[in-house]
């Protein structure tokens, strides 16, 4: 079990995590409230899991996935003392399948689960069985995570610089230590990073409220700004990447990621500032050709037209509010998985690293 109460700031830190496994319930950090609040949420069965991924609860794709895994446990558990077990569980992956559309590490996770629980004959056997391969899914992730802040540095300047990242990437949006947020802890103990800028990331304002929240509790320089202060800052001439993490990679590199993130990638590209992407290979879809055929949520236009509740907008007003973009792989300099790092990437490229379809 992967158990941290509070980060120690320092090259071996997780950073602070938001999932817990207490071997009979999962408990996730709440951060539709933070930075105000600090409250863990304990859930006992699947279907409290699938909720805590379509209500924000957990959010970010590697923590998503695992969250699941952790729930297709809960669902063993339940269904012991059942005949058809087997059934039970089956029906519980089918409810957290149907959570979130857009991030692939989901459905990875629980192909993974569904592997394991299809050799299990019995159900204490399924639940020792299942519970393995969901610590073994959080674990790898943490690996993963360190590994990519490896492999990102070995194609980075030496002198310290700055970068630019959008939305969560950290240990609250992974297993532990982050994919793009990962990266940048990475610079920062290897003392090559001056300052990060935090894009607000609108409407959830995840870099506001998570982003620089996680940053200060490492002490790493941080500044918060607005999504759309980010063209300003990057003709500047200070950040010399923007650093982001990916909810589905596609066979040709397309990468879908929060809404936003396109543009940002247009910006880098019109201010020579390199464009990297920094997430697990189980982000790595190679069974869709290109980021047109990835599903893209729309949510509600309430997420828009109020703040925490508070209206900002009319209340009537048609709203549109895709949680994601795809930035077109002709705009990324880099991707970075633990597998390496692929620059310019292609189609060609992409099956040489992850096979083909």
């Amino acid at each position: 079990m992967i158990d941290q109460s509070a980060p120690t700031p320092g090259p071996d830190s997780l950073g602070t995590l938001a999932i817990l496994w207490h071997g009979d319930r999962l408990a996730l950090l709440d951060q539709r409230l933070l930075p105000d609040q600090e409250v863990w949420l304990t859930y006992q069965d699947p279907q409290g899991v699938a909720d805590a991924i379509r209500d924000m609860v957990v959010r970010g794709a590697p923590a998503i996935g695992i969250s699941a895994a952790y729930g297709v446990v809960l669902a063993a558990i339940q269904a012991r003392v059942q005949d058809d077990w087997k059934t039970v569980i089956g029906e519980a992956i089918d409810v957290l399948a149907a959570s979130r559309p857009t991030a692939v590490n989901l459905f990875w996770a629980l192909e993974r689960m569904k592997t394991r629980l299809q050799a299990c004959q019995a159900p204490d056997e399924a639940i020792a069985s299942l519970t393995g391969e969901a610590e073994a899914i959080h674990a790898e992730d943490v690996a993963a995570n360190r590994l990519m802040g490896r492999h990102a540095l070995s194609i980075m300047e030496e002198a310290p610089f700055s970068v630019l990242t959008h939305c969560n990437t950290g240990a609250l949006a992974t297993g532990g230590y982050g994919t793009a947020l990962g990266v940048v802890r990475s610079l920062w103990h290897a003392n090559r990073l001056k300052r990060v800028y935090a894009d607000e990331t609108r409407p959830w304002l995840q870099g506001s409220r998570l982003t620089a929240w996680e940053l200060q509790q490492e002490g790493i320089p941080v500044t918060l700004n607005a999504d759309s202060a980010a063209a300003q800052i990057l003709r500047q001439g200070e950040v010399r990447w923007v650093i982001v993490g990916a909810d589905r990679i596609t066979a040709n590199g397309d990468v879908a990621n929060k809404i936003g993130t396109y543009s940002l990638a247009i910006l880098a590209r019109h201010h020579g500032v390199r464009f990297m992407v920094v997430a697990p290979s189980s982000t790595v879809d190679m069974a869709l050709l290109s980021g047109a055929d990835i599903p893209i949520e729309e949510r509600d236009g309430t997420e828009v037209r109020a703040v925490r509740g508070v209206a900002i907008a009319p209340g009537k007003v048609p709203v549109y509010n895709p949680v994601f973009d795809v930035t077109p792989a002709e705009l990324v300099d880099a991707i970075v998985t633990e597998k390496g790092v692929i620059e310019k990437p292609d189609a060609e490229q992409m099956t040489a690293m992850f096979g083909r379809r």
